[in-house]
């Protein structure tokens, strides 16, 4: 094992230890909020990295860089080929040393399928999208009849001891605000964890619209007429939900306000595109290209120091709200959440 020797610092005294990789850009839903109905131009496949790119620049990360937990994100990653078993992309990070924690971000339609052969390969735990306990409610959002299919994928994470499962919402005003207290009474019911998370300008379309979000403090008023809510004990550090105990705990609830409450002072996250793009920040508008030194020739020393330099130009925070601010040209199914 090669030994840490350098850290992903900025120049506002953040180190990144927290790696989004992104596997694909593409996706099998096409949520109102990400993307158009006819999808988006994928990234040709030459232009993605290859399983080996991809585990060589985790090992870089974990080996010299002091990554601890590696995320896999797209699009939506189980369309990724060559996931599990024994020589699949999960099993070889597992291999790493230091092995990083592992967790996945998805929609969970093909979860049912994948979830035990994941939890083999090595995968701690999801993160799964999920926006409304309503089908038609689904079908109009995601424009796909699948909600059955993520239920069942949901229920087959938690059998397969991938937790805590962690649910991930999205209100939006007039379509599934409504449903926040039975999410929530949902998800105590099924012992699963929900994270709201405030909707982001990272649509493909540029249609966001800031009066058109639901907002932390609306969704915490909302909850809070129907459960008694405490702030966690424990600080939220780097995390990007606040937490709170419902009533009394010991289950809790989160919030992420990535635009009303924003936590870039800690942020400990840094990105990697399907591309090999570094991305410092998911509002960042500049990238650095790891894959042309990747297939360039370059070693791993080499790569390491580009990584390490790249991140000294994040920005000391998302900027959404500001004046200036520009929504990034890639949206979310490209950056990889």
């Amino acid at each position: 094992m090669q030994p840490i020797s350098m850290t992903l610092a900025d120049t506002f005294g953040r180190t990144a230890t927290d790696l989004r990789l992104s596997l694909t850009d593409k996706c099998d839903l096409r949520c109102t909020y990400c993307m158009p109905a006819e999808g988006l131009p994928w990234l040709p496949k030459p232009d993605l990295l290859t399983d080996d790119e991809l585990v060589r620049l985790v090992r870089i990360g974990v080996s010299r860089l002091g990554i601890r937990e590696v995320r896999l994100t797209g699009g939506e990653p189980l369309i990724r080929p060559n996931l599990t078993g024994p020589d699949g992309i999960v099993a070889r990070l597992a291999r790493l040393s230091p092995r990083p924690e592992i967790s996945l971000t998805t929609n969970a339609v093909a979860l049912a399928r994948l979830a035990e052969p994941l939890k083999a390969a090595g995968l701690d735990r999801v993160n799964i999208s999920l926006d409304t306990l309503d089908p038609a409610v689904f079908k109009t959002l995601t424009r796909r009849d699948r909600h059955a299919a993520v239920l069942a994928g949901i229920e087959a994470a938690a059998r397969a001891g991938l937790t805590p499962v962690k649910i991930n919402t999205v209100l939006m005003r007039g379509i599934n605000d409504y449903e926040a207290v039975s999410l929530l009474r949902w998800c105590l019911d099924h012992g699963y964890e929900l994270r709201f998370i405030e909707q982001m300008p990272l649509d493909a379309q540029h249609h966001w619209d800031r009066a058109k979000m639901v907002a932390a403090d609306e969704i915490l008023d909302r909850l809070g007429r129907a459960f008694r809510l405490t702030p966690a004990a424990e600080p939220r550090g780097s995390a990007p939900a606040e937490t709170w105990l419902v009533d009394g705990g010991p289950a809790v609830v989160g919030v992420i306000g990535s635009v009303t409450r924003p936590f870039c002072g800690d942020c400990d996250r840094v990105r990697l595109t399907a591309d090999g793009q570094v991305r410092t920040c998911l509002f960042a508008r500049e990238e650095s290209d790891l894959r042309a030194l990747l297939r360039g020739g370059a070693d791993d020393a080499k790569i390491a120091e580009s990584w390490r330099i790249a991140m000294l130009g994040k920005k000391a925070a998302a900027g959404i709200g500001e004046p200036g601010f520009v929504q990034p040209d890639r949206p979310m199914s490209a950056i990889g959440g």
